[in-house]
């Protein structure tokens, strides 16, 4: 089976901000709405934090916002500060946002649940299985 290489992530700040609104969502699995997330700011910070300001670092039309910004964000998000300062713990913490994400689908929890039970030689079925779809779906996706 070949091994898939993972991507160079960006590290840039609207691209740690966007994986956030990507990743974390809403129990329902909704992203959180950018006046959701700026009322939570400006709550929490006392300061002006309107919902087109978050849209513009999301996009990266603004991209120097202060220290009391990015810990509300921060706060909101449930990541510590140094995600968005630090490039060795954001790519970290960005991993395991991810895998947090891909947890709150309770099928994905389902499944990993169920698999802890497995043999070695199980789970490598089940990866073997997982891939084969995946490969399956991208094509599709591609329209091949």
């Amino acid at each position: 089976m070949e091994e898939k290489v993972a991507e160079p992530r960006e590290t840039t700040l609207t691209s740690r901000i966007d994986r956030l609104f990507q990743v974390v969502r809403r129990p329902n699995g909704e992203q959180h709405s950018h006046e959701e997330v700026a009322r939570a700011c400006r709550e929490s910070t006392g300061e002006s934090f309107s919902a087109a300001y978050l849209w513009q670092l999301r996009t990266g039309r603004r991209d120097n916002p202060t220290k009391r910004h990015l810990e509300a964000l921060a706060a909101f998000f449930q990541v510590p500060p140094a995600y968005f300062f630090d490039d060795e713990q954001g790519r970290a913490l960005a991993e395991e946002i991810e895998l947090l994400g891909a947890l709150r689908n309770n099928a994905v929890r389902n499944l990993a649940l169920r698999a802890v039970t497995l043999s070695e030689e199980g789970l490598g079925t089940v990866a073997d299985i997982v891939e084969a779809i995946s490969r399956r779906e991208s094509k599709r996706e591609q329209g091949e």
